[in-house]
């Protein structure tokens, strides 16, 4: 989109993340005067990737699924340089690490699978094939089902969905515990059952994966497509006035409507009196190694809970290290603690059974509101109609992902184009 936007806007879009991108894109390209304004020096919010010494830093551990709606409408894949992690993760149990793939993208794989099930049954060291059948069950269900199916199921947590769906608790516990764990950022797995089927089915239909230039190549496409004049950084916004937003430097910009796309905590503080959900805190430390500790591009999930998951990110897209030099990222629940960085060091070399002593950390992020939680019962998708002319969106609104960041932010627009139309 080539329009230039010079004139005042007639509607603020605060807040320069998927939401607020997805929401200000669709109202320019109704013909709506629009100024998206971004506190920080650059757009994406939570999905950034910052370069230090050779190095990609996604601001904590992030993965892009190409099966999103959202993503499929408003991006251009083969511009993003995509780089799959392998279909499945190895779990580290009790007795030993465990590789789930999914036979269905790599049927040579099923054989081996299925071979070390069965080694692992007679040894009784592993899950009763009874797990294998109601885990089969439950993915052919959500592959199948539509999403709106889905989306109108029970209110539950996945605890109890799972426990429903007959995979026992040592499943549970030592496998889809810890693997879901890192995508819910909660390991009581009370998040709701209906998000968890529609992740369990994004996972299935799509592909995981990262840009070759970082996460932030996701955002920075979407920003792309605006109109000169319409992105605004480093304009923070101290409050919302009743002709428009108050900027931290004192001046007023007026507008018909303003569009609050900041996180949870920051749109509470700007729209008094909103409702938020608690927000999932988590921190990711980088290290550098002089070679790699898995040869593959490969999820690790910790069963002990000393780590979420684990991951050598050049081995998914050699760019993120340079070369000769392999760039791991390992997550934990919660703030960075004066003992945790070497905690977790010590366990990533039982994890990867390697010697991490020449390891050197690149850095460490936490993430405060990483997701929001959501507990049953979930509202899928909420009005952004807060006053007014004043709305809100972001995945707190939604659910917390990609998806839900774009879509939330696609019905802003929709709804700010529908109350301004029937001004």
């Amino acid at each position: 989109m080539t329009v230039q936007q010079h004139a005042a806007p007639d509607i603020i879009v605060v807040g320069a993340g998927l939401a607020g991108l997805a929401c200000a894109r669709d109202l320019c390209r109704a013909g709506r005067r629009v100024a998206l304004l971004e506190a920080s020096d650059g757009v994406g919010g939570r999905m950034r990737t910052d370069r230090r010494d050779g190095f990609l830093l996604d601001r904590g551990f992030q993965v892009f699924n190409t099966s999103y709606p959202q993503v499929k409408r408003r991006l251009e894949l083969p511009g993003l340089r995509l780089r799959p992690f392998t279909p499945g993760f190895v779990a580290s149990t009790s007795t030993g690490p465990v590789r789930f793939v999914d036979p269905t993208r790599r049927p040579a794989a099923a054989a081996p699978l299925l071979s070390q099930l069965l080694s692992q049954l007679l040894s009784q060291r592993t899950v009763p094939p009874r797990d294998l059948i109601a885990l089969a069950a439950l993915t052919a269900r959500d592959t199948l089902l539509p999403a709106r199916a889905l989306k109108r199921g029970p209110e539950r947590t996945t605890s109890a969905e799972l426990a429903r769906a007959g995979v026992s608790d040592t499943v549970v516990a030592e496998i889809l515990r810890p693997f879901l764990s890192g995508v819910f950022l909660e390991d009581r797995l009370d998040t709701s059952a209906r998000f968890f089927h529609l992740v369990w089915r994004s996972m299935i239909r799509g592909t995981l994966c990262l840009p070759a230039e970082g996460i932030g190549a996701v955002p920075a496409q979407l920003a792309d497509g605006l109109p000169d004049g319409v992105l605004r950084l480093e304009r923070a916004v101290a409050g919302i006035s009743a002709t428009g937003v108050l900027l931290a430097d004192g001046t007023e910009l007026p507008a018909t409507a303003v569009v609050v796309a900041t996180d949870a905590t920051s749109a509470a503080r700007l729209l008094p009196g909103l409702q938020v959900p608690a927000g999932r805190t988590v921190t990711t430390y980088y290290h550098a190694a002089p070679t790699t500790p898995m040869p593959e591009p490969t999820l690790m999930v910790d069963g002990t809970g000393a780590v979420l998951n684990t991951c050598v990110l050049s081995e998914v897209a050699p760019t993120y290290a340079p070369r000769g030099t392999s760039l791991i990222s390992s997550s934990v629940l919660g703030e960075d603690a004066p003992d945790t960085a070497r905690k977790v060091l010590r366990r990533l070399g039982e994890l990867y059974g390697t010697d991490t002593s020449g390891w050197r950390q690149i850095a460490s992020c936490t993430v405060a509101e990483a997701l929001p939680a959501m507990p049953p019962p979930l509202p899928l998708s909420r009005t952004s109609r807060f006053a007014p002319g004043r709305y809100v969106c972001g995945d707190h609104r939604a659910t917390g992902s990609v998806q839900g960041a774009l879509a939330s932010g696609t019905r802003a627009a929709r709804e700010v184009l529908q109350d301004l139309a029937g001004a």
